[in-house]
């Protein structure tokens, strides 16, 4: 690329955007020639509510209203974000971080996921929390009696459960660890993937470029984990000191272009639950 090139990014849970944040850090997409940078903070995200239709919260309505080029979500609201959407966005890639969200609880007659039949999980609704749990959950409650409660974001949801609001939350890092630390335990969790939605003003060549350079970031944190940890543990307010937060619940690996076969198997997944209007199923991705 000639010039630098602007990527302007909506924020998710730090998480999953570490290594966009290592990659900013270390000057990674700078030296690719990209000006990469968010366009809101993590206070702002935080005031998502319950009452917004999910569009409508921070990272999709940046994106929608054109104020954001890419952001990373989940790999089933990728499709429902995308099919739903007017921004004429595309699910261009996996991301790199791969998460555990885990179903926590204090409670001691909540062992196993078949101890959950009609017991309320918070999760957010549309979100992994949500998706996730009805995969740990269906097969052994049967999906009659999965029982989902709205709890917005996942800190809201964990002082929810700590406070008895609710007696099982489902919570991805840096809850799972800050659970554990404070007494918690986990009746089930589940890894999964996210996809990376683009607006179609990036070009394949800007694409490239930016998840090689995530890539990087990936071996980065990989080879010293904690050195960025607190990216993540800042979330909980000192309630968690870096060196506190579990390798077991996330892992960091290159990005990888969306197969279509997995893409398909999702898609099914979620028209079968009436999560997709099954209109637009192979408008919403970009296959490499």
């Amino acid at each position: 690329m000639s010039e630098t090139s602007v990527v302007r990014i909506a924020p998710n849970n730090p998480v999953f955007d570490l290594p966009v944040l290592v990659g900013i850090e270390e000057g990674l997409f700078e030296g690719a020639g990209l000006d990469v940078n968010f366009v809101a903070s993590y206070d702002d995200r935080e005031k998502d509510n319950t009452d917004q239709a999910y569009l409508e919260r921070l990272k999709e309505g940046l994106f929608e209203a054109g104020a954001a080029d890419s952001y990373n979500v989940c790999e089933w609201a990728t499709i429902d974000r995308v099919e739903r959407g007017k921004g004429g966005g595309h699910i261009a890639a996996l991301r790199a971080a791969v998460g555990a969200q885990a179903i926590l609880t204090f409670d001691d007659a909540l062992q196993t996921p078949r101890d959950m039949k009609d017991v309320p999980v918070a999760v957010q609704e549309y979100t992994g929390s949500h998706f996730t749990t009805l995969q740990m959950l269906e097969s052994a409650v049967g999906p009659e009696h999965v029982n989902i409660a709205q709890g917005r974001l996942p800190q809201m949801r964990y002082a929810a459960l700590k406070s008895g609001e609710f007696r099982a939350v489902t919570v991805m890092e840096p809850f799972i660890s800050l659970g554990l630390k404070e007494g918690a335990h986990i009746i089930a969790s589940s890894f999964y993937r996210g996809g990376e939605v683009v607006g179609p003003n990036l070009t394949e060549e800007q694409r490239n470029a930016y998840y090689d350079a995530e890539n990087i970031a990936v071996d980065m944190i990989n080879a010293d984990f904690y050195k960025y940890a607190h990216y993540l543990t800042d979330r909980t307010n000192g309630a968690l000191e870096p060196n506190e937060l579990l390798r077991a619940f996330v892992h960091y690996k290159h990005v990888d272009r969306y197969d279509e076969d997995l893409f398909n198997q999702a898609y099914d997944w979620m028209k079968d639950r009436n999560f997709t209007n099954g209109v637009s199923k192979h408008g919403t991705i970009v296959f490499s």
